[in-house]
């Protein structure tokens, strides 16, 4: 028996690879990436900012500013409700620009207004929950559907009312749906956090827009 054995230390004991406990510790990344990363991270908020500014400003026209954002309101809503029918927070993104494009065809083409085309889509997407029972069975879909037509009313009411009156009701409409997007963050459900931060953002901006610029 070698002396190592008889003072019960196991032979090569302290010749091996050290631990990895023992390593020197990796450097972390430095402030200013940590930093980076967390403004990275908040890039809804940022393209919030931007659009905001983009829309009041799209317009030396009070009542003709009112207007176009009670009708941008009114795809807020659907869009909860198209997302909540296709059961994919995925599709928030995809379906917001599905929404814009069709959004500026109907304006160019002047054919049919947007407020009659969302209600007209509405329709359809609240028809089809009803008949394959999701409108029965889920408690998200219907609560979408019921923020579509609150929302909706409010919109719609501000496009009839007069111009003063109608920016209220409208400012009243955004600043509500803000709330409802920050809930939705919240609690991570029917959108994907990033559309919900992004629109939530937005819909205030738009509300203490319409209620301090003019």
């Amino acid at each position: 028996m070698t002396s190592s054995e008889r003072a019960g230390t196991p032979v090569g004991a302290g010749t091996g690879p050290r631990s990895t406990s023992d390593a020197a510790p990796r450097p972390g990344p430095g402030p200013d990436r940590g930093r980076w990363t967390a403004v990275l991270r908040r890039w809804p908020t940022a393209l919030a900012l931007g659009l905001a500014v983009v829309t009041l400003g799209g317009g030396d026209d009070p009542a003709a500013v009112v207007a176009s954002v009670a009708e941008i309101l009114l795809l807020l809503p659907l869009l909860y409700l198209v997302v909540a029918k296709l059961r994919s927070r995925r599709a928030s993104w995809p379906t917001l620009a599905v929404l814009i494009v069709s959004f500026a065809v109907l304006r160019i083409a002047e054919v049919v207004t947007p407020a009659a085309a969302v209600a007209a889509a509405a329709l359809v997407v609240l028809v089809w929950g009803a008949v394959d029972g999701q409108l029965r069975g889920s408690g998200v879909f219907r609560a979408q559907a019921l923020g579509m037509i609150g929302f909706g009313a409010l919109a719609l009411a501000g496009l009839t009312a007069d111009p003063d009156a109608g920016r209220y009701l409208v400012a009243a409409g955004w600043l509500l749906h803000g709330v409802w997007d920050f809930v939705h963050l919240r609690l991570g459900k029917v959108v994907a956090r990033s559309y919900a931060e992004w629109c939530g953002v937005l819909d205030i901006l738009i509300a203490a827009g319409l209620l301090l610029m003019f």
